[in-house]
Parts: C-alpha cells; structure tokens; sequence
C-alpha cells in the first residue's frame, strides 16, 4: 500500500506522524511518500522539502511567498500523479493541501483524504461545498464536524483529538519541580506569532510579576522558534525560564503551572489536559485582521470554549490584546482557577478520552473507506 502524505506544520506533523503509526500497525506493507516534519519523518517518510517552507498562517503573511507556494503546489501534485498512490493524505494547512488535492483529482480519480475539517463553523461556511469537489474522505477532530462535512458531500468520520493521546505528567512529577507561583508563557509554535506577540506578553509578565513576588516565568519552545524565542525574550525585564525544545519536562510543567498565558491555538486544549488554566491571547497582521473579523461566525476562538459550549477562558484577540487587560485577567484566573476546571474535563471528554489513540483511529477509518468510489473533479 503506497500513501502520499502532505504536512505543512507543526501540529500537522504530529497528526501525520500519529496517523503514520497507525497505517504502519494495520498496514505492514505500507510505504509512504510526500512532506513532513521531523515526527513524520522518524515514522519513515522522506519529506521532499523541507516543511518548514509551508509554515505561513494569515492572509497577509502568504502573499509574499506566493509564488514560491505555487510552484510547491504544481510539484507536488505532479509527484502525486506520477507515482500514483493509493491514497493522498493530505494534513490542515488548507490553502496548501487542499489546491494540491484540486489538481490531482483534476486529472485523476486517486483518493483524497484530508485530516482536519475546515472550520466552517467558525468562518468560510462554503470552504465544505467547494472541497467536497476534491476531497473524497475527510478525518475531523472534533465531533460537531462530520455532519457539516457529510450535508456538503463528503464522506467524515470523527478520529479524535490528539491531545487525548499525549503523556500528561502527575502530580509528583509536577511537584517536583519546586514551589511558588508557575505562570506557563506560550506566545506561539510560528515565528510570525512570536514575533507579533513577545513584546506584549513580556510587558503583560513584568505587570503580573510586581503583583506576585515568587512568580516564576518558563516558557517552553519548539525547535523552529526557540532561537527567536531566546532572543525577543532577552529584552524583558523579568527573568524567565526558557525550555529547550527537547526537554523532557515539558508535560511536568504543564502539570505544575498554575496558570499559562497562551497564543490562540491547539495549545489551549494541551493545557486543558494537563488541567491547567489559562488565558489566551493573539493577534496577526493588520490585513489578516481586518478580513478574518468580518468573516468569523463565532463569538470566541479559543476551543476549551467551543468544544465544551462555555466561555470561561478569557481571550484578547486582534486589537484586544494589549498587555494591561491581559495581565489582569492572568491575575484573576490566579485568583479564581476553578471556574475553568469543568470546562476543561468536559473538553477531554467529547475530544475522545479514555477511547482508542486518535493516530489508530484515523488510521482504520482511511483503510476502511479505501474501496468506496472517489469523487471526480467538477
């Protein structure tokens, strides 16, 4: 069985990874081809370029890379065509993948899966009727999503969320890392987010650190930000804690803080499962702004919010995150943590806890589909 297999960025990575392991233990013979990152490439996969070119988020930041994006378009779905797999996996990052799967199915009938739902429930409600014409098999995260892909024309199952399979540390693990008061700093996995966002949380840190003296600040990094992180963070005027990308205490401090300051994003539920609260914040350039506002649908972005149809987790997005309101709220979540630990355990549990690993799960539902009749390109 060959796959082709398309990841643009981190989180894809870690989903193409999971799902890899999956095919490999249902699948022996299974062989895989495409793009990916380091996860996806310990599963086997020799990416033909590096990910990293792919990793762009917002209107605005994609338009200078445009047209190197297109010409990695054409040559991907040219290799798709000409090695003639039995199924295109295709990974999130939409406005990549997604124009792939367009030109193969233009000029195939090879199967298309894409892992990830659009958000039509938050923006683009018609993003599901125009993929519909190119996507055979869509694997979602959440479990509100199949009907909306399955009322466009595609066939949807709900695989579950991946955070559901990550280690979460325990309580002696967390405890052992010392006492006082652990604020958690995440301003995000894309250097883009870094760069908008370091300046504002570091001004927000220095105001939660006057009103709480034995605050400690640690901020864990991927391997793709970690330098840029070490660098923005140098010019706060708090001493912060920086964790290498490979450190094996990540899940340990997640456990032991006792509130995190967030960038928007599947961040959010990691802390939901560690059971940390948590603030979030986020903003993008001017122009992405702009257009993405007028588009939303939804009154919050963050999805502990979503997921468990609350509003407990305060959020400071586009011209709301400013330093001031967002350490106030770091403040009151300290003051007043309990009022998001319902929210959290309900999120776990319609993501798919205590069931089969999410990886498994999306694997058996692309074998078990395989034999139905793809869609043609309308």
């Amino acid at each position: 069985m060959r796959v082709f297999v398309i990841a643009g960025e981190a989180s894809g990575d870690k989903l193409g990874a999971a799902l890899m392991a999956g095919l490999k233990a249902l699948r022996p013979d299974v062989t895989f081809d495409g793009v990916g990152g380091p996860l996806m490439q310990a599963q086997g996969l020799v990416s033909r370029f590096p990910m990293d070119e792919l990793s762009v988020m917002g209107l605005a930041e994609i338009l200078p890379k445009y047209r190197a994006l297109k010409a990695r378009i054409r040559q991907m779905a040219e290799a798709v065509l000409a090695t003639k797999p039995d199924v295109l996996i295709t990974i999130d990052s939409p406005d990549f993948c997604l124009r792939v799967a367009r030109l193969v199915k233009g000029a195939s009938t090879i199967r298309t899966v894409h892992y990830v739902a659009p958000t039509v429930w938050a923006w683009r409600p018609k993003r599901a009727q125009k993929m519909a014409h190119h996507i055979d098999h869509v694997l979602a995260l959440f479990p509100f999503e199949p009907p909306l892909m399955q009322a466009a024309g595609m066939a949807c199952d709900f695989v579950g969320h991946p955070v559901v399979a990550e280690p979460v540390a325990s309580q002696a693990e967390a405890a052992a890392l010392g006492d006082g008061t652990v604020v958690l700093v995440l301003p995000g996995s894309r250097k883009g987010e870094v760069t908008r966002l370091a300046d504002r949380f570091g001004q927000a840190v220095a105001r939660i650190a006057a009103e709480v003296p034995d605050a400690r600040f640690v901020i864990p990094t991927m391997a793709n930000v970690h330098d840029l992180v070490q660098a923005r963070v140098g010019h706060w005027t708090v001493p912060v804690t920086v964790l290498p990308p490979d450190t094996p205490l990540k899940a340990a401090w997640f456990k032991r803080a006792d509130v995190a300051l967030a960038a928007s994003g599947t961040v959010s539920l990691e802390l939901a499962a560690a059971g940390t609260p948590m603030v979030i914040a986020y903003d993008m350039a001017w122009l992405s702004r702009k257009i993405i506002a007028r588009m939303l649908l939804i009154d919050t972005v963050t999805l502990v919010n979503i997921v468990s149809d609350s509003r407990v987790v305060p959020e400071f997005i586009g011209e709301k995150c400013r330093p001031g309101p967002i350490a106030d709220a770091v403040l009151a979540v300290l003051a007043d943590p309990e009022a998001q630990r319902a929210a959290m355990a309900l999120t776990m549990q319609r993501l798919g806890q205590g069931g089969e690993a999410p990886g498994l799960r999306a694997a058996r539902a692309v074998l078990a589909r395989l034999a139905e009749p793809p869609v043609k390109d309308q």
